[in-house]
């Protein structure tokens, strides 16, 4: 049996949900498009959301909430999805690419004034800054956001990060928060996107949107998807962390090297990636002649797309950095193939 990098998670009870949804109420957005944004409101603690179809509307709605204006500048890193730079584009906006380092795929506040100071002359002003949480991983977005710049954090590759004993309200420090929930999200509801603000200021803002029309709001057969896994949130990342212990164990007998947190949040797991030191073609085909199916990390990136400028670390890693499987519904076995794969890598 071949395992692949991503795989479905949905359950039968996830499911049956869906189902009901299909029979008992209307499939566009309702009541339980309503109930989902509750329900994320129960774990995030945000003042005021909206519920879209997806992350590409959502940051959309961010931009326009923070009223910025053609031909001004949007730092982004080389390793957002490539969705951003469409939507910059759709805006009439300039992207600003900024780099990252080799131990840690996020943009800091350092390379971010860098980035500005090196292009001074090239746009009409900062609009914001879109603070991806690359491969789960989270910047330090308090330093990002004393640069006095608006930030927009994107945090659907690290849902979950904050969860910690006695300490489970997670704290942002942007004007506006993307959620995800697309199927290579850490939560997914098969698509879709929360947008909220936490604090009154800023809700206040977002809800001049409340009458989005219903071809933007996310339908109720993806938003009662998604309200299981949240309900279901903190199994999946027990279980992912039980996979990702087998793999760093099996990872500190190679000579590639992982990815370094550089801030207390508890890693969430969302990937277990390797910077090679070898070429990643080479190793892709080991693992292929082992039924295990390997992705590049960065594929769906603006820079794995080859369409970033002057960001050489990004570059790198998108020639080097390999995605291995982990997600709730891998098998202890098949965890224990990976494991042994990793030890053997080339």
């Amino acid at each position: 049996m071949k395992i692949e990098v991503y795989s479905p998670t949905i359950r039968r009870k996830e499911m049956d949900a869906v189902l009901t949804v299909m029979v008992e109420e209307k499939i566009g957005p309702g009541e339980r498009n309503r109930l989902l944004i509750q329900t994320a409101k129960e774990q995030l603690h945000f003042d005021y959301a909206l519920a879209l179809r997806s992350p590409a509307v959502a940051l959309h709605l961010a931009l326009k909430a923070l009223n910025v204006k053609q031909g001004q500048a949007v730092v982004i890193s080389a390793l957002s999805p490539r969705y951003y730079l469409q939507v910059l584009q759709d805006l009439r906006l300039t992207p600003l690419y900024c780099d990252v380092t080799y131990d840690f795929p996020c943009m800091s506040r350092e390379l971010i004034e860098n980035t500005i100071a090196k292009n001074t002359a090239e746009h009409e002003g900062i609009a914001a800054v879109v603070v991806h949480h690359t491969l789960g991983f989270v910047p330090d977005s308090a330093g990002i956001a004393e640069l006095g710049f608006p930030v927009i954090e994107d945090i659907s590759q690290s849902y979950g990060s904050w969860f910690k004993p006695d300490e489970a309200v997670p704290v942002f420090n942007s004007q506006f928060t993307i959620l995800g929930l697309e199927e290579r999200d850490m939560l997914t509801s098969g698509g879709g996107a929360l947008l909220f603000a936490m604090n009154r200021k800023d809700a206040a803002i977002l809800r001049t949107f409340s009458g989005t029309p219903d071809e933007y709001c996310l339908p109720d057969i993806n938003s009662a998807l998604a309200i299981v896994q949240f309900k279901e949130v903190h199994r999946n990342l027990d279980r992912r962390r039980d996979i990702a212990k087998i793999f760093t164990q099996a990872s500190m007998r190679t000579r590639h090297k992982r990815f370094i947190s550089i801030n207390d949040n508890e890693y969430c797991n969302y990937s277990f990636s390797l910077v090679l030191e070898t070429g990643l073609k080479d190793v892709v085909a080991y693992a292929k002649k082992k039924e295990i199916l390997l992705e590049n990390a960065f594929t769906n990136t603006i820079a794995g797309a080859g369409l970033s400028e002057n960001t050489p670390v990004c570059s790198s890693l998108v020639l080097r950095t390999v995605l291995f499987p982990i997600y709730p519904r891998l098998r202890s076995q098949d965890a224990e193939r990976i494991s042994r794969l990793i030890m053997t890598l080339p």
